[in-house]
């Protein structure tokens, strides 16, 4: 008798090749907003939430927040968004079409690609720049990062993965906690959000630790996983495609197992 399962052979593959490029950019989250919120004058150019409430703070003149800098990160914000819901719909095609994996692992890699070329620029205008200021370089820079971020998160959300935003952990500390034992659940995931949890935490501390030696180091080295994520989407996708496929193989000829 051959073995079963209710689960379709390619079912996991939707997903799992996605765990270590979509981390990686969580890692990304941290650094980034380290730079910006304490290198270029108290803005997010990741956490468009923090940056909505920012604005209201600086529109009503709470301890000198600034105003036209959240503008400018969440118009091009936008932006950034747009273009990545496009190159999705180019490339893949509307929302809740199945996507093969080749098709999918070029789209997300050109995605990627685009987000390096607007990240590793934002890094090199802020070469130099003075913590807080920097004039017209400043909000470059801010114009840059957001608008890469924006390209990101267009297309970490066409691509569903379950408690991985790689920005937002509002809804992933709620499902830790009310998905836990002590909420009556059975903590699914728990790992995958915890670990997305430690990461933004982690690249925060990266990039504040590496912004005492300019504020361009901490956007360079996101600018560097960003690029590592594109390698390990292509690397990873092409492993695990080729694992499916032996068993797909091995099933069709009832190498399995039998009794």
């Amino acid at each position: 008798m051959v073995a079963t399962t209710t689960q379709p052979p390619d079912a996991v593959q939707r997903v799992e090749p996605l765990l270590v490029p979509l981390s990686l950019l969580t890692l990304v989250t941290g650094l980034v907003d380290a730079a910006c919120y304490l290198g270029l004058g108290r803005v997010f150019t990741a956490n468009m939430t923090g940056n909505i409430v920012l604005l209201g703070f600086g529109a009503a003149r709470a301890q000198g927040l600034p105003v036209l800098a959240p503008v400018v990160s969440l118009a091009v914000f936008l932006i950034g968004a747009a273009a990545g819901g496009r190159l999705a719909t180019s490339m893949a095609g509307p929302a809740g079409t199945t996507v093969s994996e080749p098709v999918r692992r070029r789209w997300v890699t050109v995605a990627l690609g685009a987000e390096v070329v607007l990240v590793a620029a934002a890094a090199v205008v802020a070469i130099g720049l003075p913590v807080g200021d920097g004039g017209v370089r400043r909000y470059v820079v801010i114009g840059l990062l957001a608008a890469g971020l924006g390209l990101q998160n267009a297309t970490v959300r066409r691509l569903a993965v379950p408690d991985i935003s790689t920005t937002v952990l509002t809804m992933t500390l709620t499902g830790l906690a009310a998905d836990s034992r002590l909420g009556g659940g059975h903590s699914p995931r728990v790992g995958r959000r915890v670990t997305a949890v430690g990461l933004i935490a982690a690249g925060a501390l990266l990039g504040a630790l590496l912004l005492r030696v300019d504020v361009a180091l901490p956007v360079l080295v996101a600018a560097v996983v960003i690029a590592l994520a594109a390698a390990a989407l292509r690397f990873e996708s092409i492993s695990w495609t080729t694992t499916q496929q032996i068993r797909r193989e091995q099933h069709a000829t009832g190498s399995t197992g039998t009794d």
